[in-house]
């Protein structure tokens, strides 16, 4: 009993300071579309619809509620990419991804309260900030070591099935949302969506991944974090002898 009570103790911190990254990688994100110099890759076709949606064009979901619909295409396109070889637990990435865009949503909102966005500097300042930040905790998410998010799992589906290499395949991917991203503005307002793919949008694209690769050899300490057991569990081992009494 206590081997998976430690094991639920275990599950619980991890996916604790998986939702701790993924808070952080949503606050990259929103400081990126709050630049106006172009959103990250993930979030430019949800915020190309979700700016349509406030024109009255679309549905007048936030940009929390269309990547929620991405996310659940992406699963689907997975599937059907994978077929036999996809793993149903690998379905707990529509979780992980409607908590994604729940917390994209009040993110926007705590950085709608920052600066005004309207000069250069402090647009390039939110940018590379918020780069920044979302590289940070995209090399933490990974090391948390559970399901990918959505456009993680898309690209590794694609790379497993062509036998291409990893990073080729991603560039693809990001490509491909990029270019979809500006079809739906022109289709939405019929000018290229410069808040939504600019210049921003490519400095993200690469940069992004530079700050993964750099920062991730130096996250020893979060390894060491996730094999820590807080103080707390002596709260969950009580409350479990209490549902389970020997």
């Amino acid at each position: 009993m206590k081997v998976d009570k430690d094991r639920v103790i275990g599950f619980l911190w991890q996916h604790f300071l998986l939702l701790l990254s993924m808070f952080f990688m949503t606050f990259g994100v929103a400081l990126c579309v709050r630049s106006n110099l172009g959103s990250g890759v993930i979030s430019s076709i949800p915020m190309s619809f979700s700016l349509a949606g406030e024109a009255g064009l679309a549905p007048g979901l936030t940009i929390g509620g269309y990547t929620n619909i991405m996310n659940v295409i992406l699963v689907i396109a997975q599937i059907i990419v994978l077929r036999r070889r996809f793993e149903p637990i690998q379905l707990f990435q529509l979780v992980i991804g409607f908590i994604f865009g729940f917390l994209l949503d009040v993110t926007m909102w705590v950085t709608s309260y920052f600066s005004t966005y309207e000069t250069l500097p402090s647009q390039i300042i939110a940018q590379f900030m918020g780069a920044t930040i979302l590289g940070c905790a995209v090399a933490a998410e990974i090391r948390c070591g559970s399901v990918t998010m959505p456009g993680e799992g898309i690209q590794v589906a694609i790379a497993r099935v062509t036998g291409k290499p990893f990073p080729i395949v991603k560039i693809f991917v990001d490509t491909t949302l990029v270019i979809l991203a500006v079809i739906s503005g022109y289709c939405f307002f019929g000018a290229w969506p410069r808040t939504v793919v600019g210049p921003g949008t490519l400095f993200a694209m690469f940069y992004v991944g530079y700050v993964v690769k750099l920062v991730n050899p130096r996250l020893g300490w979060f390894d060491r974090l996730l094999d820590y057991r807080p103080g707390f569990c002596r709260y969950i081992y009580g409350l479990a002898r209490f549902i389970y009494p020997k």
